[in-house]
Protein backbone atom coordinates (compact mmCIF):
# COMPACT_ATOMS: atom_id res chain seq x y z
CA UNK A 1 0.00 0.00 0.00
CA UNK A 2 1.36 3.67 -0.87
CA UNK A 3 -0.19 7.14 0.16
CA UNK A 4 0.52 9.32 -3.13
CA UNK A 5 3.12 11.18 -1.34
CA UNK A 6 5.91 11.36 -3.37
CA UNK A 7 9.82 10.07 -2.11
CA UNK A 8 12.06 11.11 -4.91
CA UNK A 9 12.33 11.31 -8.38
CA UNK A 10 14.55 8.69 -10.81
CA UNK A 11 15.57 9.01 -14.34
CA UNK A 12 14.67 5.62 -16.33
CA UNK A 13 18.28 4.59 -17.48
CA UNK A 14 17.26 1.43 -20.19
CA UNK A 15 14.94 -0.43 -21.11
CA UNK A 16 14.99 -3.96 -22.67
CA UNK A 17 12.23 -6.79 -23.79
CA UNK A 18 12.55 -9.78 -22.70
CA UNK A 19 9.67 -11.74 -24.46
CA UNK A 20 6.40 -10.31 -23.51
CA UNK A 21 8.16 -8.40 -20.05
CA UNK A 22 9.50 -4.92 -20.07
CA UNK A 23 13.11 -4.80 -18.01
CA UNK A 24 13.27 -1.22 -16.83
CA UNK A 25 16.67 0.11 -15.04
CA UNK A 26 16.41 3.60 -12.66
CA UNK A 27 18.94 6.01 -11.52
CA UNK A 28 17.75 7.44 -7.98
CA UNK A 29 18.82 8.67 -4.60
CA UNK A 30 16.77 5.96 -3.19
CA UNK A 31 18.18 2.75 -5.44
CA UNK A 32 21.21 2.07 -3.50
CA UNK A 33 18.56 1.73 -0.56
CA UNK A 34 16.16 -1.03 -2.12
CA UNK A 35 16.23 -3.99 -1.09
CA UNK A 36 15.38 -7.20 -3.83
CA UNK A 37 11.67 -8.07 -3.91
CA UNK A 38 10.74 -4.80 -2.76
CA UNK A 39 7.24 -3.09 -4.05
CA UNK A 40 7.94 0.54 -4.88
CA UNK A 41 5.50 2.94 -6.69
CA UNK A 42 6.69 4.35 -10.05
CA UNK A 43 4.50 7.02 -11.45
CA UNK A 44 1.75 5.42 -9.62
CA UNK A 45 2.69 1.27 -10.84
CA UNK A 46 3.49 -0.93 -8.06
CA UNK A 47 6.80 -2.87 -9.51
CA UNK A 48 9.31 -5.40 -7.49
CA UNK A 49 12.67 -4.29 -7.09
CA UNK A 50 14.80 -7.62 -9.03
CA UNK A 51 18.00 -5.99 -8.74
CA UNK A 52 20.40 -3.29 -7.54
CA UNK A 53 23.46 -2.08 -8.62
CA UNK A 54 25.16 1.33 -7.38
CA UNK A 55 22.40 4.35 -7.43
CA UNK A 56 20.47 1.89 -9.59
CA UNK A 57 17.46 -0.16 -9.32
CA UNK A 58 15.99 -2.65 -12.02
CA UNK A 59 12.48 -3.88 -12.34
CA UNK A 60 10.24 -6.06 -14.37
CA UNK A 61 6.99 -5.22 -15.94
CA UNK A 62 4.75 -8.03 -17.34
CA UNK A 63 2.19 -8.04 -20.12
CA UNK A 64 -0.44 -7.32 -18.15
CA UNK A 65 0.93 -3.95 -16.55
CA UNK A 66 2.00 -2.79 -19.75
CA UNK A 67 -1.05 -3.17 -21.26
CA UNK A 68 -2.76 -1.31 -18.83
CA UNK A 69 -0.25 2.22 -18.00
CA UNK A 70 1.42 4.48 -19.59
CA UNK A 71 4.83 2.16 -19.23
CA UNK A 72 5.09 1.61 -23.13
CA UNK A 73 5.59 4.46 -23.79
CA UNK A 74 8.70 5.55 -21.53
CA UNK A 75 11.84 6.06 -23.02
CA UNK A 76 15.16 6.14 -21.58
CA UNK A 77 15.85 9.79 -19.71
CA UNK A 78 11.89 9.59 -18.33
CA UNK A 79 11.70 10.83 -15.09
CA UNK A 80 9.14 9.06 -12.91
CA UNK A 81 7.75 9.76 -8.72
CA UNK A 82 8.81 6.73 -6.38
CA UNK A 83 6.92 6.11 -3.51
CA UNK A 84 8.37 3.23 -1.38
CA UNK A 85 5.58 1.16 0.45
CA UNK A 86 3.65 2.67 3.56
CA UNK A 87 4.40 1.40 7.24
CA UNK A 88 2.10 0.63 9.65
CA UNK A 89 1.51 3.23 12.27
CA UNK A 90 2.88 6.25 9.79
CA UNK A 91 1.10 9.46 9.34
CA UNK A 92 -1.41 8.67 6.12
CA UNK A 93 -0.33 12.53 4.35
CA UNK A 94 -1.95 11.40 0.98
CA UNK A 95 -4.96 8.40 0.41
CA UNK A 96 -4.84 4.86 0.57
CA UNK A 97 -3.15 3.92 -2.82
CA UNK A 98 -2.58 0.42 -4.18
CA UNK A 99 0.20 0.77 -7.03
CA UNK A 100 -2.68 -0.40 -9.62
CA UNK A 101 -3.38 1.70 -12.06
CA UNK A 102 -7.18 1.81 -13.10
CA UNK A 103 -7.13 3.90 -16.26
CA UNK A 104 -4.84 5.90 -18.63
CA UNK A 105 -5.69 9.53 -19.21
CA UNK A 106 -4.34 12.65 -21.37
CA UNK A 107 -3.25 15.73 -19.95
CA UNK A 108 -5.08 18.09 -22.21
CA UNK A 109 -3.88 21.52 -20.73
CA UNK A 110 -1.39 22.75 -18.05
CA UNK A 111 -2.70 26.38 -17.23
CA UNK A 112 -0.63 28.46 -14.69
CA UNK A 113 -2.77 30.43 -11.86
CA UNK A 114 0.07 32.47 -10.76
CA UNK A 115 1.22 30.25 -8.16
CA UNK A 116 -0.47 27.25 -8.44
CA UNK A 117 -0.86 25.32 -11.95
CA UNK A 118 -3.92 23.75 -13.13
CA UNK A 119 -3.91 20.41 -15.06
CA UNK A 120 -7.08 19.09 -16.63
CA UNK A 121 -6.73 15.15 -17.88
CA UNK A 122 -9.02 13.44 -20.01
CA UNK A 123 -10.51 10.37 -19.01
CA UNK A 124 -12.71 8.00 -20.26
CA UNK A 125 -16.73 9.08 -19.41
CA UNK A 126 -16.85 5.75 -17.89
CA UNK A 127 -15.12 6.75 -15.25
CA UNK A 128 -16.56 9.80 -14.22
CA UNK A 129 -18.65 7.76 -11.75
CA UNK A 130 -15.35 7.34 -9.42
CA UNK A 131 -14.64 10.84 -9.48
CA UNK A 132 -15.62 13.54 -7.08
CA UNK A 133 -15.46 16.84 -6.57
CA UNK A 134 -12.79 17.84 -3.83
CA UNK A 135 -11.83 14.07 -3.57
CA UNK A 136 -8.97 12.10 -3.97
CA UNK A 137 -7.21 10.71 -6.92
CA UNK A 138 -3.42 9.65 -7.53
CA UNK A 139 -2.13 10.98 -10.48
CA UNK A 140 1.12 9.62 -11.99
CA UNK A 141 1.51 8.27 -8.48
CA UNK A 142 0.76 11.55 -6.62
CA UNK A 143 -2.13 11.74 -4.41
CA UNK A 144 -4.17 15.21 -5.49
CA UNK A 145 -7.45 16.48 -4.90
CA UNK A 146 -9.73 16.74 -7.96
CA UNK A 147 -10.94 20.40 -7.97
CA UNK A 148 -13.93 19.35 -10.73
CA UNK A 149 -15.16 16.38 -13.02
CA UNK A 150 -17.45 17.42 -16.10
CA UNK A 151 -17.67 14.36 -18.18
CA UNK A 152 -14.74 12.63 -19.91
CA UNK A 153 -12.67 15.48 -17.75
CA UNK A 154 -11.33 16.04 -14.46
CA UNK A 155 -8.59 18.89 -13.18
CA UNK A 156 -6.42 19.04 -10.23
CA UNK A 157 -4.74 21.70 -8.77
CA UNK A 158 -0.84 21.48 -8.13
CA UNK A 159 1.01 23.31 -5.03
CA UNK A 160 4.42 24.64 -5.78
CA UNK A 161 6.33 21.83 -3.77
CA UNK A 162 4.45 19.57 -5.73
CA UNK A 163 5.23 20.98 -9.09
CA UNK A 164 8.91 21.52 -7.51
CA UNK A 165 9.66 18.15 -6.31
CA UNK A 166 7.54 15.33 -8.66
CA UNK A 167 7.53 15.04 -12.17
CA UNK A 168 4.15 16.77 -12.80
CA UNK A 169 6.47 20.13 -13.83
CA UNK A 170 7.34 17.92 -16.75
CA UNK A 171 3.69 16.62 -18.20
CA UNK A 172 3.07 18.47 -21.52
CA UNK A 173 -0.11 18.39 -23.12
CA UNK A 174 -1.19 14.74 -25.30
CA UNK A 175 1.15 12.62 -22.41
CA UNK A 176 -0.35 9.86 -20.84
CA UNK A 177 -0.72 9.49 -16.94
CA UNK A 178 -1.37 6.99 -14.89
CA UNK A 179 -4.87 7.52 -13.02
CA UNK A 180 -5.75 5.30 -9.67
CA UNK A 181 -9.15 5.87 -8.23
CA UNK A 182 -9.98 6.07 -4.48
CA UNK A 183 -10.49 2.54 -3.58
CA UNK A 184 -13.28 3.66 -1.04
CA UNK A 185 -15.30 4.64 -4.15
CA UNK A 186 -14.52 1.61 -5.98
CA UNK A 187 -15.91 -0.77 -3.47
CA UNK A 188 -18.38 1.35 -3.10
CA UNK A 189 -19.97 1.43 -6.56
CA UNK A 190 -19.44 -2.47 -6.63
CA UNK A 191 -21.48 -3.00 -3.92
CA UNK A 192 -23.93 -0.81 -5.51
CA UNK A 193 -24.04 -2.85 -8.48
CA UNK A 194 -24.50 -5.70 -6.69
CA UNK A 195 -28.56 -4.33 -5.62
CA UNK A 196 -29.74 -5.83 -2.47
CA UNK A 197 -28.35 -8.69 -1.19
CA UNK A 198 -30.53 -11.41 0.45
CA UNK A 199 -31.05 -11.67 4.11
CA UNK A 200 -28.86 -13.15 6.17
CA UNK A 201 -31.92 -16.10 7.37
CA UNK A 202 -31.73 -16.52 3.52
CA UNK A 203 -28.33 -17.30 2.40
Amino acid sequence: MFTGIVESMASLVSRKKEGSNLELTFRSPLSAGFKIDQSVSHNGICLTVVKTEGDTHTVVAIEETIRRTSLAFWEEGRIVNLERAAKIGDRLDGHIVQGHVDAVGICESVESRQGSWLIKVAVDAQFNELLVEKGSICLDGISLTVVDCPPGFFSVAIIPYTWENTSISKIQPGERMNLEFDIVGKYVLRRLSLGQLPAAADR
